[in-house]
């Protein structure tokens, strides 16, 4: 004992360290243990999560203030401090702070959350997880066509939310605008093909034409935004090989492909039952003229 005394007595400063070092991991398991135990006793999914990164950021402040006010013996330095902190690590570890504020930003401003389909920095995804410095996606999309999951999990640095737009396909309005184009022959009977795509547009997409008209309303409210027209229209142009019909409807953001193939499948359907009265145009070549050819045998 009396040798670990004169040693603390020559080495004082790194007794401190020391001290202060086991006194950050016992907060640190603290928080694990916390983490741990809201795990198993919260049953509720979102209410699980938000439980485990609140304890996650207490505990991140509890450690900042037990740094700083073990290293500077006065709690009425902490301004000074934290300012000093600041500014040293602010050069340094531009990125962690950056990702840092990020996270809290994220979390104040709700800018997303967990379940929600974004796009930022030229990646989309479903969010997954946002912690202290990552926001973790599901990505969709690069060699899979449409909106289907690729299987790589991403990991995005929370700083970007600072440094460029962040698109998101669900927060306070979760339906997306959509549209194909429709090929028909001159021959076709118009009218008949207009109704036939109304008909089929407005059967299928019933249920997300209704639930996103009350949710436009909140929106219009919220934001200084037009009223928009969420039943679907059909618009009509003429092209040198068919009549092009231009199909524009509204959908929920993770149906789009799924609804974009049953309104094929269904349109398809009528249009061979018409007998004829209206048919699905392709690309053809039509021969005109064939120019006269002569051949002189006479001349060699």
């Amino acid at each position: 004992m009396e040798q670990i005394r004169k040693w603390i007595a020559e080495n004082p400063t790194i007794y401190s360290i020391v001290i202060y070092v086991l006194l950050a991991i016992c907060v640190l398991i603290l928080i694990q243990l916390l983490r741990r135990f809201l795990r198993k006793q919260v049953t509720d999914t979102t209410a699980r999560y938000k439980s485990q990164k609140g304890i996650e950021i207490i505990g991140y402040i509890v450690l900042i203030f037990l740094t700083v006010s073990y290293f500077t013996g006065n709690i009425r330095d902490f301004t000074l401090a934290v300012g000093l902190f600041t500014a040293g690590i602010a050069i340094t570890l531009q990125e962690l702070v950056l990702s840092i504020a990020g996270s809290l930003y994220i979390f104040i401003v709700k800018v997303y959350q967990p379940g929600d389909r974004i796009e930022i920095n030229g990646i989309k995804g479903d969010v997954i997880d946002v912690d202290s410095i990552y926001t973790t996606m599901m990505e969709i999309g690069q060699w899979v066509s449409s909106d289907n999951y690729s299987g790589r999990i991403v990991k995005l640095s929370n700083a970007f939310v600072f440094k460029g737009p962040v698109y998101n396909y669900s927060k306070d309005f979760p339906f997306i605008w959509d549209e194909f184009n429709l090929p028909f022959t001159y021959d076709s009977d118009i009218e008949l093909a207009k109704s036939i795509v109304i008909k089929i547009a407005s059967h299928v997409l019933s249920e997300f034409t209704a639930k996103s008209k009350s949710q436009w309303k909140a929106v219009v409210n919220k934001y200084y935004i037009e009223d928009a027209l969420l039943d679907p229209t059909l618009a009509i142009s003429l092209t040198d090989n068919w009549i092009e019909f231009n199909l524009r409807y509204i959908v929920d953001y993770k149906k789009r492909r799924a609804t974009k193939d049953v309104l094929f499948n269904e349109i398809h359907k009528e249009v061979k039952q018409s007998n004829g009265k209206v048919a699905l145009a392709s690309t053809t070549l039509e021969l005109v003229k064939i120019p006269e050819i002569k051949i002189d045998m006479n001349n060699s």
